[in-house]
């Protein structure tokens, strides 16, 4: 062989040496990185690259496991949710019987002197004419109160609802609100669909002193270690309640008055819920308690009475058959069966005087919505406790004594409430899962600003 020839060979095989080194080398650092990574926190990188750093804040935020007091975990919730619950929910509270609500708008705040003023012309609500809200809702409504069983003791909790037949529609006593449906000329009927819960631009004093009230008058220190069980169910109930409203102003903001723009606001999303891990717990908390009275309900509910009127027999047909998917679902029944159980609660000697206790100071909660200065704030504050006090009234009382096996009875307003309730739960459930990696994102990147203020 020449000696030119043998140079090449020997000159191509030092580059395939030097080639097979680097590979060499580069697979033993990708090693060591990755195992550097696996044994390291992560913050202590997080200065390398701010996409890291939102990547991984994002994954550390991440809820799972099972929702605290509840008998589901995070992932399955979504998973219904998602797949099942807000689907059917969004077509139910779109039909006459569920987006008609009565409610009484105008009344005096009994704690003190509404000082409360909306800037937004979003803030009023847009009632109903006569003509237009379903011709049964007129009718004046049985007052014939049902007559409950005596000798059950005041603690004990049934999982089950009695199987009787629905009878109509009657005007019964609710002990956990103050707002009970009846027939006068103060009661309004709106329409929800043209009036949806989002920012109204009721913001400053009054609005805090609202929530303020709330939680040191009615809910003090019960998220505290040394509360008992149904003390901070009290708090968790208003805590997701108040969250979720938060997080329906933050999905449907005004960013731009001159434009009348609206849309998301996430860095707001961020500072008034997802920034604070117990708030987020908290609504699911509250979706799941509120789904466990709807499912408890489910034979009431099913054979109910959804009749708007002689023109919309079909789609009354189709309301029934929505709310039977609804609280039969066979993938809630396998995946989710008991939300929450409430037969836990309300034990040993304390259990009757705590029970009175914790309705009081709900039907606090309830009546202070007559002071929210906003028109459609206060709509939406007093049909959602109207349906948290029902779900209450579901799952632990019938006038307050005894147990739901007896006779089961529901305000035709109560059910409207409940309903709509679930659903707006259910759109925040939904909002914050899959928003939450993005709304984390923007706030790796400095955009929010600590806000500590609840509002």
């Amino acid at each position: 062989m020449a000696e030119k020839d043998v140079g090449n060979v020997n000159k191509a095989k030092e580059k395939r040496s030097s080639k097979r080194l680097i590979l060499l080398i580069g697979a033993i650092a990708a090693v060591a990185v990755a195992a550097f990574l696996n044994t390291q926190d992560y913050s202590s990188i997080f200065d390398f690259t701010g996409k890291i750093c939102n990547c991984r804040q994002a994954e550390k935020q991440m809820y799972i496991g099972m929702v605290e007091d509840c008998c589901c975990d995070y992932e399955t919730v979504n998973k219904l949710n998602t797949e099942v619950l807000h689907p059917l929910l969004q077509d139910l509270v779109r039909t006459s019987f569920y987006r008609y609500f009565k409610v009484k708008l105008w009344c005096d705040c009994p704690f003190w002197p509404d000082d409360g003023m909306c800037r937004l012309r979003d803030c009023s609500v847009c009632e109903c004419p006569e003509s237009e809200f379903p011709e049964p809702f007129k009718k004046p409504l049985s007052k014939d109160n049902p007559v409950c069983q005596e000798g059950k003791p005041q603690g004990a909790v049934d999982r089950t609802v009695d199987t009787r037949a629905f009878t109509g529609w009657t005007v019964t006593d609710n002990p956990w609100t103050s707002d009970d449906e009846t027939d006068n000329a103060e009661m309004t009927y709106v329409n929800l669909l043209p009036n949806p819960e989002r920012y109204t631009g009721y913001i400053g004093p009054s609005a805090r002193r609202i929530w303020d009230a709330i939680y040191s008058e009615n809910c003090p220190k019960y998220a505290s270690e040394h509360s008992c069980q149904e003390e901070k169910i009290l708090y968790k109930l208003v805590s997701g309640l108040h969250s979720s409203i938060s997080v329906h102003i933050a999905s449907d903001y005004l960013l731009d008055e001159a434009r009348n723009l609206w849309g998301q606001n996430l860095t707001l999303l961020y500072d008034r819920v997802l920034r604070y891990p117990d708030r987020v717990r908290n609504l699911y908390f509250t979706f799941l308690f509120v789904l466990r009275a709807v499912t408890k309900a489910e034979n009431y509910l099913v054979e109910a009475e959804y009749d708007t009127g002689k023109d919309n027999v079909i789609e009354d047909l189709k309301t029934k058959s929505l709310m039977k998917q609804l609280v039969s679902d066979p993938k809630t029944r396998a995946a989710c069966p008991l939300p929450f159980d409430e037969a836990k609660l309300w034990k040993g000697q304390r259990g009757p005087e705590l029970k009175q206790q914790i309705q009081k100071q709900f039907r606090n909660i309830s009546a202070i919505m007559d002071c929210v200065g906003c028109e459609k704030c206060r709509l939406w504050g007093k049909l959602q406790t109207l349906g948290l006090g029902t779900a209450l009234k579901i799952l632990f009382t019938v006038n307050g004594e005894v147990s739901l096996r007896h006779n089961l009875e529901l305000q035709r307003n109560e059910v409207i409430a409940l309903m709509n309730l679930l659903n707006r739960l259910s759109e925040s459930v939904k909002f914050v899962h899959e928003m939450s990696p993005v709304a984390e994102s923007i706030a790796g990147d400095g955009t929010t600003k600590p806000n500590h203020n609840r509002t």
